[in-house]
């Protein structure tokens, strides 16, 4: 059985390699460690073993482990769905919030973060597929929430998240959702809104992040590649 710091080394070998065909080096991709469902003990394993960044899906797992201190040294974000109850424990306590996927909840982390004389970086969430079941906003409605986001003090979205539709796993199909999310970015970089710092592109995790970051992905969030399955 593989170690995490065995599961690290092969990680970023794989990043590097994947790096290297979209003309880029491992450098230039920000490597998450997706600490779901992972103990504290681990996440400082993890972190012993060169990563230097970790994200939590739940609120309370992330104040919970963040009270025993396994995130310090590191940074912390946010990578899973943030209920607009949660913003007061969040905002100020994650370096990044990847899924915000509503104007409502943006303006909630804005007079949360103003509140507390701090600036708190997002990433806007989009549902690339388009599913009913899932969050993120539309991809049409893109333009309308970055230009919101100008309007607001406390923020600054520095980029983008998604995870195209599990279906689409089973085929080529993923690949798809991968360019247009590129284009996406490319697209909302280009526009320079106030409060918009575009430089991230966050998609791509432990199955596809080597296909997420040749389709031009520069942040990925691994899991179960680093930890090793998870007992649900």
């Amino acid at each position: 059985m593989l170690s995490i710091e065995d599961n690290v080394r092969h990680v970023k070998e794989l990043i590097e390699k994947a790096a290297s065909r979209s003309g880029r080096s491992g450098g230039d991709i920000r490597l998450v460690a997706a600490s779901k469902q992972n103990s504290a003990d681990a996440v400082r394993s993890a972190y012993h073993a060169g990563i230097d960044c970790f994200g939590e899906n739940r609120v309370q797992e992330l104040m919970e482990k963040k009270a025993l201190g396994a995130y310090d040294g590191a940074e912390l974000h946010l990578i899973g769905h943030l209920q607009k109850n949660k913003v007061k424990n969040v905002v100020g306590q994650c370096d990044l919030i990847q899924s915000v996927d509503s104007k409502e909840l943006m303006e909630l982390i804005s007079k949360r973060a103003t509140s507390l004389e701090i600036v708190q970086d997002i990433l806007i969430e989009v549902n690339i597929g388009r599913e009913e079941t899932k969050t993120g906003i539309d991809p049409s409605a893109l333009d309308d929430i970055a230009s919101y986001a100008s309007s607001l003090p406390g923020i600054i979205v520095k980029g983008l998240m998604a995870i195209p539709p599990i279906n689409s796993y089973e085929s080529h199909e993923k690949y798809n959702y991968f360019d247009l999310m590129y284009k996406l970015y490319v697209d909302i970089r280009a526009k320079k809104y106030d409060n918009n710092d575009i430089c991230t592109l966050s998609m791509g995790m432990s199955s596809d992040f080597e296909e997420a970051i040749i389709a031009g992905s520069n942040m990925v969030r691994v899991g179960t590649a680093i930890f090793g399955p998870r007992a649900y």
